[in-house]
């Protein structure tokens, strides 16, 4: 199979720009720290360039320019205009056709490179590869790009129950496989949890830090 490309979604990790639901619950500083930390570790440690080419998608567009503010030696694809949808099915089919395509987002601190390597291994004989999020959404979305796939992210309820359910009536043509659920981090009480879990494993939350 053609290498494929990891895509990691990301904002420009600048303070009060970033997670605001996390920010209303644990604070401002604190919710930026973890966002940029965590970036940093997903870029570091997801990196497997005889496996896959890992790009960052960026927002706003006018960011990529601005130095020491994105892991560093990172690919920079800009996630133009649109909603959610339009902007990750942009990424999704930016390399043509035969290039498959692992899209994640840049809060799940719990990702690791067998997990992306699960997602390319399943889109050999699926279409479409999703990582089920605890929360009814996904985490991980991608796409073989044997065929096109036009809109597949229409009508899709962001941030609910209901988001990976409506994503698969879209390509309920489509041969569609998952792979693990993970949680992502996005208010007070996944972050609670990550932390908690964090500790259990000797891992502190200091060790993420760096670029």
């Amino acid at each position: 199979m053609t290498r494929g490309v990891l895509i990691v979604m990301a904002r420009a990790p600048r303070l009060g720009a970033v997670k605001s639901r996390l920010a209303r619950d644990i604070g401002v500083l604190d919710a930026w720290r973890f966002y940029r930390t965590t970036l940093a570790a997903t870029v570091r440690h997801l990196r497997s360039p005889n496996e896959w080419r890992t790009v960052l998608q960026i927002t706003p567009d006018r960011e990529r320019s601005t130095k020491g503010q994105w892991p560093k030696k990172s690919a920079i694809l800009k996630q133009g205009r649109g909603n959610i949808g339009l902007r990750m099915e942009r990424g999704l089919t930016a390399f043509g056709r035969g290039v498959p395509v692992v899209l994640i987002g840049s809060d799940i601190p719990n990702v690791t490179s067998d997990h992306i390597r699960s997602a390319f291994k399943a889109l050999g004989h699926a279409d479409v590869v999703f990582g089920p999020a605890t929360d009814g959404g996904y985490w991980l979305v991608g796409f073989a790009n044997r065929r096109p796939i036009r809109h597949p992210f229409t009508n899709v309820r962001w941030s609910s129950p209901d988001a990976l359910k409506d994503t698969l009536v879209n390509l309920r043509q489509l041969k569609a496989a998952t792979i693990s659920t993970l949680s992502d981090v996005d208010d007070g009480n996944s972050y609670a949890c990550w932390r908690y879990f964090s500790r259990k494993r000797g891992i502190s939350s200091t060790k993420l830090q760096g670029v």
